[in-house]
């Protein structure tokens, strides 16, 4: 008999998953209704571009299930949009967000990118401002970062534009981080925001928990990546040939047919004791509030983290990035000093 796996959270991530049809995501509902154990209270997390997006196909997402909206908003200026080549305007944000509360949504996230080439310290914060003002329920704060083969990187690399400042980039973070307390929101992530909803549940994503709990979740489409069985999962990338590999049921990868490898999976590769505990903490550590609890690490690992880490510990204390709070003063998490140079920490595990 197969055993249908729980699920609590699903997470339909970028791309542009709202260029899908309703009809097709439909049928991705069906299969996963039919082929997954899905909880009462799952959280169904969909990303959007605003520009994609109708008052109809936003009423319809939330009939299907979808129960959480973001929205990658970016900026409210429009020459950091058509910097970022992104296709909407800041209009199309605010209409995209009295929709998507017309039809119920009670449960949304704005994206914003700071750090980019001429933005100000007064441009990033008027987007911030702007985003307020729309009354989100969590917002995803993301310093630019150069990636590989993009038109941006190219135009740095030929000096058409400047390359990113990190010290402008921190001082936009800091100032970003006091405003957002001071609207009431709770910093739960070093790049996550929420606020707490009249049942008094603080709406973070529990989705990307997950991720940072270093906990198991399986990647299913074009691309994705996956964590399950002690396995990090690669799908192939494109969707034409990740729809081809399924339906010819030929396989990429031949040897070995464990869980949780498919006919679309590309690399899968073994997580051992170490790399996971490594993981587990630099993961753990970007949680500002919950950080690294030593009484669930120890229950997952037997041993506790002074055991593991002690020398790295008191260096980082002594530096200001690392502090043990909690009841038992057993929960070591990152100062506000070290959220701003959490990777200098992260390497200290790995």
């Amino acid at each position: 008999m197969d055993i249908r796996l729980p699920v609590h959270t699903i997470f339909f991530g970028g791309g542009t998953p709202s260029l899908l049809p309703i009809k097709e995501l439909e049928i991705i509902f069906t299969s996963l209704d039919k082929y997954f154990d899905l909880s009462q209270d799952i959280e169904v997390s969909l990303e959007a571009n605003p520009g994609t997006v109708s008052k109809e196909y936003l009423k319809e997402l939330s009939i299907l299930g979808v129960n959480r909206l973001s929205l990658g908003m970016q900026s409210a200026n429009i020459e950091e949009l058509s910097l970022l080549e992104r296709q909407h305007t800041f209009t199309e944000v605010v209409l995209a967000v009295e929709w998507a509360r017309s039809v119920g949504f009670d449960n949304l996230n704005l994206d914003l990118i700071f750090g980019l080439p001429y933005q100000s310290s007064n441009t990033w914060m008027y987007s911030l401002e702007q985003a307020l003002a729309l009354n989100p329920n969590h917002l995803s704060l993301y310093a630019l970062t150069l990636e590989h083969g993009t038109p941006m990187q190219s135009k740095v690399e030929l000096g058409l534009l400047p390359e990113p400042d990190p010290d402008i980039a921190a001082e936009m973070y800091e100032l970003a981080s006091d405003r957002l307390l001071e609207a009431g929101f709770i910093q739960y992530e070093i790049s996550n925001w929420a606020r707490v909803n009249n049942q008094g549940v603080l709406l973070s994503c529990t989705h990307n928990l997950q991720y940072w709990r270093n906990l198991p979740y399986l990647g299913v489409g074009a691309g994705a990546h996956g964590y399950a069985n002690c396995f990090r999962t690669e799908n192939i990338l494109t969707p034409r040939a990740y729809i081809k590999v399924l339906n010819s049921d030929e396989r990429i990868i031949t040897e070995g047919n464990s869980f949780p490898r498919t006919p679309a999976t590309v690399q899968m590769r073994p997580i051992d004791r170490e790399t996971e505990i490594g993981e587990t903490m630099m993961m753990g550590l970007r949680l500002t509030q919950e950080g690294v609890p030593d009484s669930v690490f120890q229950n997952r690992f037997g041993k506790s983290i002074k055991q593991l880490f002690s020398t790295q510990i008191v260096r980082l204390e002594s530096l200001g990035l690392l502090e043990w709070v909690g009841g038992e003063g057993d929960v070591l998490r990152l100062t506000k000093k070290g959220r701003l140079l959490g990777n200098q920490v992260f390497m200290e595990f790995i």
